[in-house]
């Protein structure tokens, strides 16, 4: 025998099975189910698309920010290293000049690492942060060993200088380079993430359709009566939904398409490059630096000038005819190097000239900055853009579709009143 809470439900269970199978209780699950799926597809829709626009402000608050920061904590340290290595080829002490040039190198490096660190909840980032700032310490010592000496006259000085690179060669600049490769994964992660299509949304709109077009058939059978207004508005309005959310969401794939084609891909490549050109430098200037067989320097930098040509069809012209000079400047200096006037080849490395490698990779240096800082700025307007498409389609979608509910609700209630 069933407890007295169980067998007080049993009349009322029983009612509600009967009231279903008639007519007016067909018409009060109709409203309800359909109010029930127009409302959930409602909110459901307003959450992914407002889930995009979340992405969209992620990509351009935090990580974009974060890849321009790291590329330019590369390019830093790699221009104070290459700074570094021509003061101590100036011989003695070094001009008030190169000595400018390392410590504003040190500067942006510094500033670079703060931007990178600032916000990141990223535990893997922040600990190679944290290398990279040890290790500049350690850098900057060894490279003031190296001048300390070499005002002196100290032979050792070059290996001080040589261990100086070597650690940011084989340490500060590789991280650097995986933490800029890493944040440049989580921009191309948004970008997808914002022009993406919302499908579970249009799905369940799609079941909203469905629902209100069994429901008609329901309606036609039990009334006899062709169309229901209420139904042909809550469909028209889902169907306008339908509409707004493929039309917003491809528009904003389209500008996202535009930020990878036109932004990021073209960022990334300039980047790498800019990234090759000085790693060739330093190659250029060590050669001269270690004075002994360059057969090894003259590999690796020839390896970085033949990646770099690959990449220069997204560079400027100007930057492609740079460093075809800076090439041709390059032999110059291997030529006087190998006929035993090492003052000419110091010279040709990182002399006044207006031909020499020293000013050719500076354009070099300064077209590919250019370049960067132009397709950061599209990538962004782009990306910006996407956004600007999905502004108002959470609320907008949401609106209609509590406004679907209503229709069918509206739209019911006199069918249902006829029973009453």
């Amino acid at each position: 025998m069933g407890s007295p809470g169980t067998l007080d439900t049993r009349p009322s269970t029983a009612w509600l099975r009967r009231l279903a199978r008639t007519t007016p209780g067909v018409i009060g699950i109709i409203a309800l189910g359909v109010a029930a799926i127009c409302v959930i597809a409602g909110v459901v829709c307003g959450a992914q698309l407002d889930g995009r626009i979340d992405e969209r402000n992620a990509v351009l608050t935090r990580s974009e920010p974060f890849a321009y920061a790291a590329q330019n904590l590369y390019a830093a340290l790699s221009a104070a290293d290459a700074a570094a290595a021509s003061a101590f080829l100036s011989g003695g002490i070094e001009t008030a000049e190169m000595r400018a040039q390392y410590q504003q190198a040190l500067a942006r490096a510094s500033s670079a690492l703060a931007d990178a660190t600032a916000g990141t909840t990223d535990t893997e980032t922040r600990t190679a942060m944290a290398e990279i700032s040890v290790q500049l310490g350690a850098y900057t010592a060894l490279v003031e060993a190296a001048r300390a000496n070499n005002r002196q006259g100290n032979v050792i000085g070059s290996a001080y200088l040589r261990e100086a690179s070597t650690l940011m060669q084989t340490s500060l600049l590789l991280r650097a380079e995986n933490v800029y490769t890493g944040k440049l994964a989580t921009v191309a992660e948004g970008q997808r993430a914002v022009g993406s299509l919302p499908v579970v949304s249009l799905v369940l709109l799609a079941l909203a359709i469905v629902g209100i077009g069994v429901s008609s058939v329901m309606m036609y059978r039990r009334t006899n009566r062709q169309f229901n207004i209420g139904l042909v508005v809550a469909a028209a309005t889902v169907i306008l939904v339908i509409g707004w959310v493929v039309v917003a969401t491809q528009l904003a794939a389209g500008e996202i398409e535009h930020s990878r084609t036109e932004g990021s891909e073209r960022f990334e490549q300039l980047a790498r490059a800019r990234i090759l050109a000085q790693k060739a430098r330093t190659d250029e200037t060590l050669e001269l630096i270690a004075r002994g067989d360059i057969a090894a320097g003259e590999k690796s930098f020839y390896s970085h000038i033949d990646e770099l040509g690959k990449l220069l069809e997204a560079a400027p012209a100007a930057a492609k005819d740079a460093v075809q000079k800076w090439t041709d400047s390059h032999r110059k200096q291997v030529e006087a190097y190998n006929g035993g006037d090492y003052g000419a080849a110091v010279a040709q490395a990182i002399g006044p000239d207006p031909a020499a490698s020293a000013t050719q990779f500076a354009a070099v240096e300064s077209n590919l900055r250019d370049g960067i800082e132009r397709t950061r700025e599209t990538l962004r307007d782009r990306v910006s853009a996407a956004g600007t498409w999905l502004a108002w389609s959470p609320t907008a979608t949401l609106v209609l579709m509590v406004v679907a509910a209503s229709a069918a609700v509206v739209g019911l209630w006199p069918r249902l009143k006829e029973f009453l």
